[in-house]
């Protein structure tokens, strides 16, 4: 099917239908949207698309709403929105559409349904209580895409489609970040694999450059590693601990606390390593300026961690 049409409903817009026709527009970039309530619109055809208005799901039919009687929800029972459908029978194409390498398919359309689709289907039908995350609940992505709609005193009917418009550019560039973020933790992923298995039973992993590494090493239980090495692009090392989970800042091993805060000479001087040029008060990161000075560091660290 190619839609001429990719129908949904006018008025005010929310986070679903707008992530909605992000996917399509990508899959039907000929296709026109049209924001409409009117029967003849949102009653299915050949020619278009209907989602989040119509009060029906059939996507054989092609048409994708979640707000009628007996609305679908996933197999744990936690419910639809238009985003959640439309990823479910459209994402793939999506990834595919994006370059993504089809052994990637399938494991980034899971993580990003669940890590992103879910949220928005979730605060969509009020089945998560945003007030919960305090201050930051008005900083949610729907919460801020919703604050492009216009005033309530706009007297100009055609600036509800102008912020639509200029809302959905916004949620394209978060999708599209997103995604391209998945496809280069598992690009990552590969490079620090072949790095662990080089690494031996060595403490320190070295990679080509900088790029998400905890989760392959994770995934590898390569429970023995305490940092990790690599170049930057402006010619320094880096030295860097290694979390000990995705939640929370702790290390599997710390820096020397008598780095904490010094650069250059003085760092030099409390580590014995010409080249060393900085280190975190914290403790989790240190520079030094070429591959000699950073491993020696790593050295010194390993040593005392084992200590």
């Amino acid at each position: 099917m190619t839609p001429d049409f990719l129908v949904t409903h006018s008025g005010g817009f929310h986070a679903d239908e707008l992530m909605s026709s992000v996917i399509l527009t990508r899959l039907f970039p000929e296709a026109q949207i049209i924001r409409s309530r009117a029967r003849d619109w949102i009653t299915p055809g050949p020619d278009r698309i209907i989602y989040d208005v119509g009060g029906a799901y059939d996507a054989a039919a092609g048409i994708f709403d979640h707000h009628q009687r007996g609305a679908p929800k996933r197999d744990d029972g936690q419910p639809y929105s238009s985003f959640g459908l439309l990823w479910k029978h459209f994402g793939r194409d999506y990834l595919v559409q994006s370059a993504i390498p089809a052994e990637h398919v399938e494991i980034i359309h899971a993580s990003f349904d669940a890590g992103f689709v879910l949220p928005v289907d979730l605060m969509d039908n009020g089945a998560v209580d945003v007030s919960s995350a305090g201050p930051l609940a008005g900083l949610t992505l729907p919460g801020l895409l919703e604050t492009l709609k216009p005033v309530f005193d706009e007297a100009d009917p055609a600036a509800e489609d102008r912020a639509f418009h200029l809302a959905l550019g916004i949620a394209r560039s978060f999708v599209e970040a997103r995604v391209a973020q998945s496809a280069a933790k598992l690009r990552a992923e590969a490079v620090v694999q072949q790095a662990i298995a080089q690494a031996g039973a060595g403490r320190v992993l070295e990679l080509p450059r900088g790029m998400p590494f905890r989760p392959a090493i994770t995934k590898a239980g390569a429970d023995h590693l305490l940092f990790v090495v690599h170049p930057r692009q402006d010619g320094d090392w880096c030295l860097t601990g290694i979390r000990k989970g995705s939640e929370g800042f702790e290390q599997r091993a710390d820096l020397p606390a008598a780095w904490a805060g010094l650069t250059n000479a003085e760092l030099e001087a409390a580590c014995g390593v010409k080249g060393a040029t900085f280190c975190h008060n914290g403790l989790f990161i240190a520079a030094a300026k070429t591959r000699e000075a950073v491993l020696a560091m790593a050295d010194i660290a390993v040593r005392q961690a084992l200590s």
